[in-house]
């Protein structure tokens, strides 16, 4: 029984710098939004960090200051839920979600619970992945 609830959170998960996507993943996603696997590839994925990792783009967020792209700003919940890569299905596991703990913490603490504790501090400029297209 997992020791956490995603429709009370905030979608903290699609905050996370590196969510990887495995070339079954961006097969899926071309599907769903009837784009070649090139395209996809193009738009919604840029390098990661090790070789030949492929990462989910971010855009701006008011509470991470970077989101997964898919991610939507108002309902916080996947836009492409049915295509979603097999990371995003099998987070997080069989344990607990350790963000899941800190949210419920911090609701009991500020006595309210809808509160939303922000980790973005607002810096200058936006980390929003924009740029290192996947396909260069």
């Amino acid at each position: 029984m997992p020791f956490y609830n995603c429709d009370r959170c905030p979608s903290y998960c699609c905050s996370y710098p590196r969510i990887q996507v495995e070339a079954s993943d961006l097969v899926r996603l071309a599907k769903h939004f009837g784009v070649s696997y090139g395209a996809a590839r193009k738009k919604f994925v840029r390098r990661g960090e090790e070789p030949n990792e492929l990462i989910l783009r971010h855009t701006p967020d008011e509470i991470y200051g970077t989101a997964c792209q898919f991610l939507d700003r108002t309902t916080r919940r996947c836009t492409v839920y049915e295509a979603r890569p097999s990371i995003c299905r099998t987070y997080p596991g069989d344990g607990r979600c350790g963000y899941y703990d800190f949210l419920s913490f911090e609701r009991r603490a500020q006595g309210d619970p809808e509160h939303v504790p922000s980790t973005y501090n607002h810096p200058a400029s936006s980390a929003a992945d924009t740029s290192d297209p996947a396909d260069e």
